[in-house]
């Protein structure tokens, strides 16, 4: 099996649990295949189905606050992977438009377009790849999905 073979067969099979916290990258594996667009799907069934503002609508432990970590990086359109690399693996925001107001008084704005084919663009350059370096974010600019 290769690297989209396996999640794939992760998902569908119904075998990945969110409230397994050492999981919460493989949505985003998809990045380093053929078929990064995939992680979109994925992330917004998980966003759908595992958080609810229900009484035990979180399927995990919050302990450490990974799990709204996630929540709220899927939320913005990427997650930290591996996190002292200084990129995210992109997916797709959760919100038509979202701000972030930063200390140095940039900013950086998120967008979210209509799906088409899964790319995106910083500041109107389309990304080779689906990633996003945190020093773009800090740079300040705007991330169209």
């Amino acid at each position: 099996m290769g690297i989209i073979a396996r999640p794939d067969s992760m998902f569908l099979c119904k075998r990945y649990w969110h409230g397994n916290e050492p999981c919460h990258q493989v949505a985003y594996l998809y990045a380093w295949s053929s078929h990064p667009e995939k992680t979109a799907a994925v992330v917004t069934d998980i966003l759908d189905t595992e958080y609810r503002n229900t009484p035990g609508g979180l399927s995990g432990n919050d302990d450490a606050g990974q799990m709204s970590a996630w929540y709220v990086f899927s939320c913005l359109g990427f997650y930290p992977v591996c996190p002292g690399s200084g990129e995210y693996a992109l997916g797709v925001p959760a919100f038509e438009r979202i701000l972030v107001h930063q200390e140095n008084g940039r900013d950086f704005e998120i967008v979210k377009g209509e799906p088409v084919d899964g790319k995106a663009s910083l500041d109107g350059r389309e990304l080779k790849r689906p990633f996003l370096k945190h020093r773009s974010i800090v740079r300040g600019g705007k991330l169209e999905f």
